[in-house]
């Protein structure tokens, strides 16, 4: 008799282990940012150099009274105190970098290297943060939301061309969502006031965050829920303690505030952030020249909309002045449908949601908005892209303009090729990722539906989505090469205000589309 043999049993599959893969996600991206480090950079490079030196060689009770420089130390003490951990390092490096007289606007090779790099290991905080937000999602999503936020070309022009340290704060804001996602709202609410003592422009969200805790976590009967309220505050009030306790020692408190909101500065920045403001400014400047031209009498106003350094308010010729308050009862007043869902549904699955949009709002109808703060609600909305076919393609238009929108900021000869790659490869990856993520969904969802949808399969966005986007090239087209061709160096503010214009009719989109979701949910 032959002797039986025994089927050799397949081993079997070895279990990911996503971290190591997101690992090779910021390699590949720390590589492409090491080479930019001899690129464009903008004066924020010289404002956080300038930082340095201001927490490196004055005692903290001088930090926010300096004015060596016109980049006066503007953010919260949480920062000031990273920039001093910075510049323990940098002061090794070359104490050049450090020395507040010697190092104005210095620019060698040293302080070049290390501020750049210094972003790229800032991004570890966001790494972390997109790693506790996905570490229970399947394979093809975790890597396709890594893709949109890890290989984001928005962080790449603003942090690391025109320079800031975008990643490591929105890493936190990841942190303080994935902890309210798990439930853990105490270290949610923990996070996001250190957040908040880092970066104070995020606190958009505060609303958001203080409904869904008092109705997620302190609503628990009236004891306990008391309780619970007092624990929450004690934590938050501790977190500021730290941050401002030595200012309130030495009586600066009024110098603080004083420099981190400078509500003297104009209504908008000076690229003219994609937002609400925008159509209000054309709307006034439209309305001067009709009622110019019907023999009215208008006065021209003489200050600036875009001051971005401390002086007069943004005047109007024509429609009534814009004042911070203003701006604050507007953006409060978005704000409520999403306020009243976090009351009355406070679901931690929605909560990523329902921040990004506090940030949306924020972006639209904010003071001296920076096209840049797009950022804030393009990252975590990255996170539910992968959760409908509708977040997709809503994703993809809004992740697409918002890119586009940043690119005045670089805008020497030498690094328009780098932004236009960067906006292509990010738009493709995009269709990829999506189109391998539903793909079979939208096949199982048809099969199922009582309608006929048989054309209808895949990642689309539709004919309006596609018309959009070519308006992006012809709005491109004519400003960098129609418009010097034909008015050369005449009325230059044109292709700014064009591209603008049509970005904001992007983030106007956005914001109906998120609001609708909010109303419907």
């Amino acid at each position: 008799m032959e002797a039986q043999t025994t089927p050799k049993l397949k081993k079997p599959p070895k279990p990911s282990k996503p971290f190591r893969e997101l690992w090779w996600f910021f390699a590949a991206a720390a590589c492409v940012k090491l080479l930019l480090i001899p690129a464009y950079k903008s004066t924020d490079f010289e404002v956080h150099r300038h930082w340095l030196a201001i927490t490196h060689s004055l005692p903290l009770s001088q930090w926010y009274f300096d004015e060596t420089s016109p980049w006066t130390l503007d953010y919260p003490p949480f920062f000031a105190y990273f920039e001093r951990l910075l510049s323990i390092f940098a002061n090794l490096i070359d104490p050049q970098i450090v020395h507040l007289q010697k190092g104005l606007n210095y620019s060698s090779n040293t302080v070049l290297y290390f501020q750049r790099i210094s972003v790229i290991f800032s991004d570890l905080c966001l790494l972390h943060g997109v790693y506790r937000l996905t570490r229970k999602l399947d394979s093809t999503r975790q890597k396709l939301i890594w893709v949109l936020v890890v290989w984001s070309p928005m962080l790449v022009i603003v942090d690391h061309l025109h320079f800031q340290y975008n990643g490591f704060l929105l890493g936190i804001l990841l942190i303080s969502l994935s902890y309210l996602e798990e439930g853990r709202d105490l270290m949610g609410g923990l996070v996001f006031a250190v957040l908040l003592c880092f970066k104070h422009l995020f606190a958009v969200a505060a609303p958001v965050y203080f409904v869904y805790l008092l109705r997620h976590y302190c609503w628990k009967g009236f004891v306990r829920g008391f309780w619970r309220l007092f624990i929450l505050g004690a934590i938050v009030v501790a977190v500021f303690a730290v941050a401002y306790g030595p200012f309130v020692y030495h009586g600066q408190m009024q110098q603080v505030i004083h420099r981190m909101f400078p509500f003297g500065r104009g209504l908008c920045h000076a690229y003219w952030a994609p937002n609400f403001w925008v159509f209000y400014i054309i709307l006034d400047k439209v309305l001067a020249f009709l009622l110019g031209r019907l023999g009215f009498k208008i006065q021209a106003p003489a200050a600036s909309f875009t001051g971005g350094i401390v002086g007069d308010l943004s005047p109007f010729a024509v429609l009534p002045q814009i004042t911070p308050v203003t701006t604050f009862i507007l953006v409060l007043l978005a704000l409520s449908p999403c306020l009243i869902k976090a009351w009355r549904h406070p679901r931690p699955v929605r909560i990523t949601r329902w921040v990004a949009y506090a940030y949306t709002c924020g972006f639209l109808f904010g003071w001296h908005v920076h096209e840049k703060a797009a950022l804030h609600f393009v990252i975590p909305l990255a996170i539910v892209a992968v959760q409908s076919l509708d977040d997709a393609r809503h994703y993809f238009l809004l992740s697409t303009v918002s890119c586009y929108s940043l690119f005045p900021l670089l805008f020497e000869a030498q690094e328009y090729p780098i932004k236009v790659l960067l906006l292509l490869l990010h738009s493709m990856l995009m269709w990829l990722g999506f189109s391998a993520q539903f793909a079979k969904r939208i096949s199982l969802e048809l099969a199922k539906s009582e309608k006929k949808k048989d054309k209808e399969e895949g990642f689309v966005i539709g004919w309006v989505g596609w018309s959009y986007l070519v308006g992006i090239l012809l709005v491109e087209i004519s400003g960098q090469f129609l418009h010097p061709i034909i008015l050369g160096d005449k009325l230059p503010f044109i292709p700014l205000m064009l591209s603008s214009t049509y970005c904001a009719l992007g983030t106007m989109y956005s914001f109906i589309w998120q609001l609708k979701w909010i109303l419907d949910s």
